[in-house]
């Protein structure tokens, strides 16, 4: 009997970490996989669907000009109740914290569909931090059947939480399936990498890979609007200046929160290099040449340790505690002296460099998409 099973996404990190689960789950010829994409992020998600080539069976376009959480929230909503009445699939899967994530698990729970979360257990401790991912993933646990915790820490946050331990899963990370399989791609297709080197071509007057040292930001979170994002174009001015012959690389994020004061603060200096969002393989491609990072991305943390890049997490918490402990992440938080301090250390301590670059990777081998399929496969009824 065939068991439907219905993923639903509406960012591009989420595709990116459920792109590995969803062929890893049509090998099988008993499940019937359908993709819901939700929009949430329209244009930075169409990249990743058509980079992994993940047919969108239903498309709910939710994206609207000055969007807010009650909005998004309640239109997710009204536009899951009819897809789920119509497919009734045997399973939704859900994945990490986004407000997508949040309203499939719930719209499950109004329907009785049985919810997987893929990268389950991640908590700060704190629930308005990150703001509103902690919440999301907590509610989204609180509803889950299947838990498919990246890590054992994870699974402990679970059993804290008096989460049934058959229903936890230690699976590893998505992320590092999809990195590796991109990374692999790149390297073994000289035609996409002649590709990305003209798109960067286009934004960049040098090839990352032939730069000594390059240095690659993403900033997007909501808690470091306003006076964090001061600090930190503070900080990269700073370093620019000391550090002439270092390349900083940042795609800029669209949310003009972010755009008009970094281009307001940061354009004018000569090695820091802005970019437009940069497509997945783009983003693979910098993430592989970079001499460190400078985030405060979730993802990130996840992605760069698998690529032996040291990474300072410019946030005052992590869901992701695994890699501070195992010494390939540090946080430094928004701020400016924090941020100054840890990079010139990377940059001129070459024993602490290594340290951190040579560390165990704890976010798995690249194979959590397959254990999460075959757990699915057999274990929907």
């Amino acid at each position: 009997m065939t068991k439907k099973v219905l993923m639903i996404f509406g960012t591009r990190p989420e595709a990116i970490k459920m792109a590995p689960v969803f062929h890893a789950l049509n090998k099988f010829p008993d499940l019937s996989v359908q993709v819901c994409a939700t929009g949430q992020h329209r244009e930075m998600l169409d990249q990743v669907i058509t980079l992994f080539d993940i047919p969108i069976t239903i498309d709910l376009q939710v994206m609207t000009e000055g969007q807010d959480l009650f909005s998004l929230t309640s239109l997710l909503l009204m536009k899951l109740r009819p897809v789920l009445d119509d497919f009734s699939p045997d399973c939704i899967l859900v994945h990490g914290d986004t407000t997508t994530s949040l309203a499939a698990a719930l719209a499950g729970f109004y329907r009785n569909i049985p919810v997987g979360h893929v990268e389950a257990g991640l908590r700060t401790g704190k629930l308005r931090s990150p703001f509103p991912e902690e919440f999301n993933r907590r509610v989204s646990g609180i509803i889950a059947r299947w838990h498919f915790a990246p890590t054992q820490i994870n699974k402990d946050n679970l059993l804290a939480e008096q989460v049934d331990e058959s229903q936890i899963f230690v699976t590893g990370n998505t992320v590092v399936d999809a990195l590796h399989q991109m990374r692999d791609r790149i390297n073994e297709d000289d035609k996409l990498k002649t590709v990305i080197q003209k798109q960067l071509a286009q934004q960049l007057d040098f090839d990352p890979k032939d730069s000594e040292r390059m240095i690659l930001l993403t900033c997007h979170r909501r808690e470091n609007f306003g006076e964090g994002l001061t600090q930190i174009c503070s900080a990269v001015r700073s370093l620019a200046t000391s550090h002439p012959t270092t390349h900083f690389v940042f795609p800029v994020h669209l949310n003009p929160n972010i755009s008009e004061h970094v281009h307001a603060t940061l354009s004018s200096m000569k090695n820091v290099h802005l970019l437009k969002p940069v497509s997945y393989e783009v983003f693979c491609y910098l993430l592989d040449a970079a001499y460190l990072v400078l985030t405060d991305s979730g993802g990130v943390q996840e992605e760069a340790p698998s690529l032996g890049k040291p990474v300072l997490v410019m946030r005052e918490n992590t869901e992701r505690p695994e890699a501070v402990t195992a010494g390939t992440v540090r946080l430094v938080g928004a701020d400016s002296n924090r941020i100054i301090a840890g990079t010139e250390e990377l940059l001129t301590d070459s024993d602490m460099y290594k340290k951190m670059s040579q560390a165990h990777n704890p976010y798995g081998d690249g194979n959590a998409a397959m254990r999460i399929a075959e757990i699915i496969r057999r274990s929907v009824t």
